[in-house]
């Protein structure tokens, strides 16, 4: 609970309407898409970046944590507010500010959702290439809090790749501005990639330039069977070591392709042990040469069937199946945990097997997604909390998959994003002097730990 004179200071900043602190108000901003939930003092809405610099002001001179929030669809558990404090939803910052395709750029504010931007460059005939299985949902404030990624990213890079400049608010308060408008810009560090990734824990970013793209001019989609899991993880390797790099190429596995179906009905192969959905974009030439090479592959491979996306409606139906799977598991258990655990690619067929493996030993289904062109992989698990036994079981087999990712060569996320889900795993990838020096990064931008306290750094 914040003090009278604390409280008055916020209201005086940003106003009684957009300043929550009743208790049954607050339970709304505990909790994102894991597992833990921890109630604010009170949450904010700014709506400018000076409205931003004055409430941090008032959090420095009475060490109250700070807490970014967007849309609340982070996995990891990164938004919530394990110190109480302060949480600053960037929803009401949702301006997209610019669109410059001639110089392949837009500006927009941290609560811009991702799928609003991508329909605001379309007339242009651009688009923004990170595309989060959130898209419909999450911000860019929170995409570049993550470093997110998703399907495209395998040809077209994560968030990191496309932020070309920011402001951030310090936890002095201050106000600074990294990068700039320009594509090549190599003048000094390149500050505003530390901050993605960082999830909140170094500043509050109030402004993003984004680079944008030219959409290609033809988009290729197939669907892919395989009766044996392995085969569809070789075809993978397959298609990725002969040079060919698609847009996405996802790979599913009989139990969640059977949940996609139960819930969606959209006509998945159920007998299918693997499924892999591809596409690839560009030059129509460029194509269809290159789809006749991935066909070769995975009949190689031990495709049993291979159906192309007639329309483009057809093909947004399979994209559908694919976006739709972490809300198709919530409703198959209470709780579900969703992980990225990623690994070369090369080691895809090893980590899957290393996956159903760690099933069987601990005795828990586990659903495989995977972006797996690009080794991310989205083992799903949907179980019940309540029951202790089972949990410890899950908690356990989650340890299982990330030492085995590491000892492949692998790392804790592709995507999603350490916060508090995997904080007790970092020693399996980065040393203790690796970890000494994102605590010297943090302790020099904000000595006193305000933002975002108690998440991996």
């Amino acid at each position: 609970m914040l003090n009278a004179d604390v409280r008055t200071a916020l209201i005086d900043i940003i106003g009684k309407k957009r300043y929550l602190d009743r208790p049954e108000e607050l339970a709304c901003y505990a909790y994102d898409a894991f597992l833990e939930e921890s109630l604010p003092d009170a949450v904010l809405f700014p709506q400018t970046t000076a409205e931003v610099a004055a409430i941090v002001r008032v959090a420095a001179t009475h060490r109250l944590p700070v807490t970014a929030r967007g849309a609340g669809t982070s996995v990891c558990g990164a938004p919530v507010p394990v110190h109480h404090g302060l949480v600053l939803c960037f929803s009401k910052m949702n301006r997209i500010i610019e669109v410059n395709t001639a110089d392949r750029y837009a500006i927009v504010e941290p609560g811009v959702i991702n799928a609003d931007l991508q329909r605001a460059l379309a007339p242009h005939g651009f688009f923004y290439p990170p595309d989060p299985g959130s898209i419909n949902i999450s911000t860019i404030g929170g995409n570049v809090a993550l470093n997110a990624g998703g399907p495209r990213c395998l040809k077209y890079g994560v968030t990191v790749d496309y932020v070309l400049g920011m402001e951030v608010v310090l936890a002095s308060g201050k106000v600074v501005r990294f990068g700039s408008r320009n594509v090549k810009d190599v003048t000094g560090y390149k500050l505003s990639a530390l901050f993605c990734g960082s999830e909140g824990t170094l500043g509050l970013v109030t402004e993003i330039i984004l680079k944008v793209v030219p959409q290609p001019e033809a988009v290729r989609t197939v669907l892919v069977t395989f009766n044996d899991l392995d085969d569809t993880a070789r075809a993978v390797s397959s298609i990725i070591g002969s040079g060919i790099i698609p847009v996405a190429m996802e790979l599913m596995d009989k139990m969640t392709v059977n949940a996609i179906e139960d819930a969606v009905g959209l006509g998945l192969p159920r007998e299918a042990e693997g499924v892999l959905l591809i596409e690839v974009d560009g030059i129509s030439e460029a194509c269809e040469r290159e789809m006749r090479r991935i066909v070769e592959k995975v009949r190689e491979c031990g495709a049993v069937e291979v159906k192309e996306a007639a329309t483009a409606q057809e093909r947004d139906q399979l994209w559908a199946a694919r976006r739709q799977t972490y809300g198709v598991f919530a409703k198959i258990a209470p709780d579900i945990i969703s992980e990225d655990v990623t690994v070369p690619v090369s080691k895809v067929p090893e980590m899957i097997r290393r996956i159903r493996e760690i099933g069987k030993q601990y005795q828990v289904a586990i659903g495989v997604l995977a972006h797996a062109g690009d080794g991310n992989m989205h083992p799903l698990i949907a179980a019940d909390r309540s029951n202790k036994e089972e949990w410890a079981r899950v908690l356990e087999s989650f340890g299982a998959i990330f030492a085995a990712g590491a000892e492949l060569g692998g790392t804790l996320s592709g995507e999603h994003g350490i916060g508090l889900a995997k904080t007790p795993y970092l020693p399996l990838v980065m040393d203790q002097d690796s970890r000494d020096f994102l605590k010297l990064i943090k302790r020099a931008v904000d000595p006193d730990n305000i933002f975002n306290p108690g998440k991996f750094v």
